[in-house]
Order: C-alpha cells, then sequence, then structure tokens
C-alpha cells in the first residue's frame, strides 16, 4: 500500500520550497502527500516580502482531521513561525506516538528573511525536539538552537550534532552545505553512532528549497519503512539529481527551485 505522508509546513507560491516543494518530493519518491498549513508567505525565487500566520488552533484542527480519517505513515515538520503553533503542533502529535516525524528546524529563508519568531526557539526546542525522531537542520539553525556559533570544521559539526541529540530527538541529521571548500557533507549521529555522507557541492545558485526538499524525502523513505540510514542515502541521492538538474527549470531571476521530477520527467522524454 501506498505510504501516506504528512506535511506541516508553510505555503511557498512560487513553488519551490515549503508545502509545494514537500508535495512534489512525496510525489517523486512515489508516495501519498497532504499537508496542514501554518503560514502563507508572499515570495518569490528573489525573496520574502511577507508573512500570513495560520491561527494556532486551526492549524492543529487540521492535523487532527488528517490523522482521525487517514492512515499516517511519516510526518514532516518545516516552517513553524510562532511558539504558539509549535505547542498546537506539538499537541496534535503526542497522541500519534510510533510514526517516524522529521522535523527542519526552517529559521530563515534563502534570501535572509526570518521565518522563525526567535520566541518560537524555546518552544521548538521544549515541545517539538523531543516529539522528533528525526531533525535535519543546516549549519546556522543547528547553531541557534544549541546557542553556538556556527560550525566551520567537521569536528564543530560533530560537537553540535551530539549536543542536538542532548535536546531529545532520536537522530539528527547535520547538514553540511554551508561549510567552505568542493564538498557538501551531512553528518547522521544517533543510536548507532555517526555516519557521514559525502557528496561534490553543485556549481549553481538554483538551491531554492533543498532543506524542505531532503527533509520531505527523508520523511517518504521513512514512511516507506525504510531505516534511517538508508532512508537519508536515498533521500540525499534524490536531492542531488534534483539539484544537478536544476538548472533545466530557469524559474525566476534570483535562487530558483531544485528539479523535483527530475528524472520522471526524463523518463517521459525518453518514450
Amino acid at each position: 500500500m501506498t505510504a501516506r505522508i504528512l506535511s506541516i509546513a508553510g505555503s511557498d507560491p512560487s513553488g519551490g520550497a515549503g508545502i509545494q516543494a514537500d508535495l512534489k518530493a512525496f510525489s517523486a519518491r512515489g508516495t501519498y502527500g497532504m499537508a496542514a498549513l501554518t503560514a502563507l508567505t508572499a515570495q518569490n525565487t528573489t525573496g520574502v516580502s511577507g508573512v500570513h500566520l495560520v491561527p494556532a488552533p486551526f492549524v492543529g484542527q487540521q492535523i487532527a482531521d488528517v490523522f482521525s480519517d487517514i492512515r499516517v505513515d511519516a510526518v514532516k515538520i518545516g516552517m513553524i513561525a510562532t511558539g504558539e503553533i509549535a505547542r498546537a503542533v506539538a499537541k496534535a502529535l503526542a497522541p500519534q506516538a510510533g510514526i517516524p516525524v522529521v522535523l527542519d528546524p526552517v529559521m530563515v529563508a534563502k534570501g535572509g528573511h526570518a521565518l522563525l519568531d526567535p520566541d518560537a526557539v524555546a518552544a521548538l526546542r521544549r515541545d517539538l525536539l523531543p516529539l522528533a525522531t528525526h531533525l535535519t537542520p543546516n549549519l546556522p539553525e543547528a547553531a541557534a538552537l544549541i546557542d553556538a556559533p556556527v560550525a566551520t570544521t567537521r569536528d564543530e559539526m560533530t560537537a553540535q550534532a551530539q549536543a542536538l541529540l542532548a535536546l531529545g530527538p532520536r537522530w539528527v541529521v547535520l547538514k553540511g552545505g554551508h561549510l567552505e571548500g568542493p564538498e557538501s557533507p551531512d553528518l547522521l549521529a544517533g543510536p548507532e553512532g555517526l555516519h557521514w555522507l559525502e557528496a561534490k557541492r553543485t556549481d549553481t545558485p538554483n538551491t531554492h528549497g533543498t532543506g524542505c526538499t531532503l527533509s520531505a524525502a527523508l520523511a517518504a523513505e521513512l514512511g516507506k519503512g525504510q531505516s534511517t540510514l538508508a532512508a537519508l542515502e536515498t533521500a540525499k541521492t534524490y536531492l542531488s539529481g534534483a539539484v544537478a538538474a536544476a538548472d533545466q527549470l530557469g524559474v525566476g531571476h534570483g535562487h530558483g527551485p531544485t528539479h523535483h521530477f527530475h528524472a520522471l520527467w526524463r523518463a517521459q522524454e525518453d518514450l
């Protein structure tokens, strides 16, 4: 039976990040996607110009209604925005033990716009991190969660991943895309120790929504029943292909989106 994956996140009208990226990634990975919105944004590939929040009780109602009717095999959490919304999401998910919950702590958009109220960081740490089976921060997000400088070396990434584990998630996927150099390594830390996933950096400005896409693909693979390491390896390979093909889309004048359907569209062209 097809895995069913729920995204709890904000909307990106330009289609490259947020709910739109999540649903594309779920579909590309062969799963059925569902969505509970936390916020509407006004944005395009050049940046975010506005955010309109969904009332926290209604966020919780969306989640509760999905679970009351549909089997959910995994959850991906993206943009939370406020402490009130974080608490509503935590309350709605608390009864749903036993399924993977991938938390991507979206704090800043690609163009620099803050997407998480500073007051919400404490609520995220206290209410959501203990519910997360998998936490997927980039280096600036990890630093903000543990009140530390941004990691610049692999040793610092290792120390910060272990500090994040102490906050409650079972697994941490610390994304190394902000490191200097030609490599873009990710570090998986969890009950089985540490595992580095290596990758070459793709030279393209079209990386809008990469964090959303990786966490969504990870949730999809976990929802299918893959182990954490296998799911992450599959998700990272998928994202690498989406980034490598991003220039084919030619969308926008800023940081364009990744090509979520690179494999599917190429397969259709080959028919």
